[in-house]
């Protein structure tokens, strides 16, 4: 609350359930606040999240978009997403494949999808430089003004590179416990 009072309207939620939670009463009553999914998205979540949220970060398949663009519909919102691409190909993590992104750009586009830009989260062992530079690369290539990367660890490399969307919750609020 202090930062929502000071002036702050940007804050992430990894989860759906968790920001249903903390922010349903908050934004009624501060309508200004964005609120930003950063982490992975369920199908079956998309009804919540679109509902509470005003920008996805993690767009991943063509399956979550068309989800997404049939709950817009019904809910009669538009939100702001960006589309993870998977820059390190981790089985772990999500994310389109590099090869696979324009397809799936085009797909959502063509549904009429409000896609600002990309995202990334570069693995934690690693130089985040080139990761994020090649996802500014691809980012200017498809003619997208907004760029989602780095976090507490790696923002100033993600700043350099021309992110414009930057996560920095651990720095703020602590670890989470």
């Amino acid at each position: 609350m202090p930062l929502i009072d000071y002036g702050h309207v940007d804050f992430g939620e990894n989860k759906v359930q968790e920001a249903i939670e903390k922010w349903s009463e908050v934004k009624k009553l501060n309508k200004n606040i964005n609120l930003h999914l950063i982490g992975r998205l369920q199908s079956n979540k998309v009804k919540q999240a679109v509902k509470i949220f005003d920008y996805i970060h993690s767009l991943d398949s063509m399956k979550l978009a068309k989800k997404i663009y049939d709950t817009q519909q019904e809910q009669s919102k538009k939100i702001n997403i960006f589309i993870q691409v998977n820059m390190a190909k981790e089985e772990h993590k999500s994310g389109v494949q590099e090869p696979d992104l324009k397809a799936l750009l085009e797909y959502s586009l063509g549904l009429g999808l409000n896609i600002v830009g990309l995202m990334c989260i570069p693995p934690a062992t690693e130089d985040p430089n080139q990761y994020f530079h090649q996802l500014k690369i691809l980012n200017d290539q498809f003619g997208l003004k907004e760029l989602s990367m780095g976090m507490s660890a790696d923002y100033k490399i993600a700043i350099k590179n021309n992110a414009t969307y930057i996560r920095i919750g651990s720095n703020i609020f602590g670890k989470r416990g």
